[in-house]
């Protein structure tokens, strides 16, 4: 068996879910209704990317703000409403 190594790929810095909201709503022009409650059990308090390694061994480097991420995500959500077409 070879050796396996993981890259995390990611842009290195953490959104809150406060921060998705507000960013999906100022690109998508929709307001979203949300409640603030407490972190349920089991809930973490952060989770990021460390994409270092990727870097040092690959090169490779994030190159899209959340807000890029958002509007690529919406863009083709609104180009294709069903979602993935299986059956072509």
């Amino acid at each position: 068996m070879g050796i396996t190594i993981v890259y995390n790929l990611g842009t290195g810095q953490g959104y809150s879910v406060l921060d998705v909201i507000n960013t999906f709503q100022k690109i998508s022009g929709i307001a979203i209704n949300y409640i603030f409650s407490q972190r349920r059990s089991g809930d973490i308090a952060e989770c990021w990317s460390d994409p270092s390694l990727a870097l040092k061994e690959l090169q490779w480097q994030a190159k899209l703000s959340l807000e890029d991420m958002l509007r690529d995500a919406w863009n083709w959500q609104i180009n294709n409403p069903d979602g993935y077409n299986i059956h072509d």
